[in-house]
């Protein structure tokens, strides 16, 4: 089993910036690619961006050249960097992770919430 907890969610202004945190624990070693997920009030849930364990990312066209994402396999942990937020980028953040094999995600965060005002 693997738990996901995420931080760094909050309210920020326009053109501001984020970064938000997933820490992954318990049976880590099944961890292949991490992703984080959206989703606004009343949309479905999109992935935003994902990233492999060897490091290939992939970033959604509506955030690309603004969200970069990373990961540190020693801390276990995957970061989402958001600059030039827009008020459309509110929503619910959701970290999570599939087994290498997979082809869809099985473990999920509670989420973290981020506001971007306008």
């Amino acid at each position: 089993q693997v738990q996901l907890v995420e931080s760094g969610g909050g309210l920020v202004q326009a053109g501001g910036s984020l970064r938000l945190s997933c820490a992954a624990s318990g049976s880590v070693f099944s961890i292949g690619t991490m992703g984080w997920f959206r989703q606004a009030p009343g949309k479905q849930r999109e992935l935003v961006a994902s990233i492999t364990t060897s490091g290939t990312a992939n970033i959604a066209d509506s955030v690309k050249g603004r969200f970069t994402i990373s990961r540190d396999n020693a801390r276990n942990t995957v970061y989402l960097q958001m600059n030039s937020l827009k008020p459309e980028d509110t929503a619910v953040y959701y970290c999570s992770s599939k087994v290498p094999w997979a082809t869809s995600y099985s473990n999920w965060g509670q989420g973290t919430q981020v506001t971007v005002s306008s």
